[in-house]
């Protein structure tokens, strides 16, 4: 998990105006990955025009600091191989990443793997949407297709379609959720988790519909960084801020990570077998917890 995805920005492809301004979007409000989108965001007729924009985005604008990247259409549509060739050919050098949505199997991943190979794009990332009930089955192995694979990203949207779980929006609460016993979300978000931990990938978190609700829309992330999630999906550039304050250390974590390492550390060096901080015991697991904030600090300040 080498790369810091608190936020991604997704925009429209066939707007270049809005393309414009995510690339201008400066930290630390920024997002850190920008998704230029050629799938639900476009209509059918505007897909060839749309990469034309990804391509001249890629090539003239500065994005900075955050990550490249664009999401195909769905493998059964008859755009994605297109989407693929047209755009990479001629803007691969300057793309981090890609992601495919609907991934069902792992066949899914080694198809936009070996297209990428043959295109010569030996560079570039794959990130998964896991958005259908055959995503949920096959999770693990979609996890473990390439080594190019990055990042396991859930889709609720799509989901609830292919589960036919009725929901009124994308991301919100609404009576479904509050008559269910418990958190309807929570089998396919926790599977994504431990698909995406037990082989080294990053986790996201889809995105939050009803981008004028501030305190929904901070609930939702707040809920998936409890279940471990990397970071979250943003349809609004207002939904950034929190996103990255959310799924970032805070400043009393990190300075509590360095006091559990540093007791650590001095345990170690005078030879103490137990440890202890605050009265709390301090082992292993306590160590590694602290490590990953501190790796996470780390790369937010760079």
């Amino acid at each position: 998990m080498t790369r810091l995805t608190r936020s991604m920005l997704f925009v429209p492809a066939a707007r270049w105006n809005m393309i414009e301004k995510a690339a201008a979007s400066g930290a630390p409000s920024g997002p850190d990955a920008v998704c230029l989108d050629l799938e639900d965001a476009v209509p059918p007729d505007e897909k060839a025009s749309a990469r034309a924009n990804i391509v001249r985005a890629f090539q003239t604008l500065d994005f900075g600091h955050r990550l490249r990247m664009f999401r195909i259409n769905g493998l059964e549509t008859p755009f994605a191989y297109r989407d693929l060739i047209d755009v990479v050919e001629p803007a691969g050098a300057h793309i981090d990443l890609v992601m495919l949505p609907k991934a069902a199997r792992a066949s899914d991943v080694t198809f936009v793997e070996t297209l990428l190979r043959q295109i010569g794009a030996g560079h570039i990332g794959i990130e998964a949407q896991i958005e259908t009930a055959a995503g949920f089955l096959y999770a693990r192995e979609i996890a473990e297709s390439s080594p190019r694979l990055e990042a396991l990203i859930f889709g609720p949207g799509d989901y609830s379609a292919s589960m036919q779980m009725p929901s009124a929006s994308i991301g919100e609460a609404d009576a479904h959720d509050a008559l269910y016993p418990g958190h309807r979300w929570h089998a396919v978000m926790h599977n994504i988790v431990a698909a995406a931990r037990a082989n080294g990938l990053r986790a996201m978190d889809g995105p939050y519909a009803a981008f004028r609700d501030a305190a929904g829309f901070e609930r939702s992330c707040r809920l998936a960084r409890a279940m471990g999630f990397d970071g979250k999906q943003c349809i609004h550039p207002c939904q950034i801020e929190t996103a990255n304050a959310v799924f970032g250390p805070t400043a009393e974590e990190v300075a509590h990570a360095q006091r559990v390492v540093a007791a650590y550390n001095a345990a170690v060096t005078e030879g103490r077998g137990a440890v202890s901080l605050d009265g709390r015991m301090i082992d292993a697991a306590n160590i590694r917890m602290a490590e990953v904030i501190l790796e996470r600090a780390t790369k937010i300040g760079r």
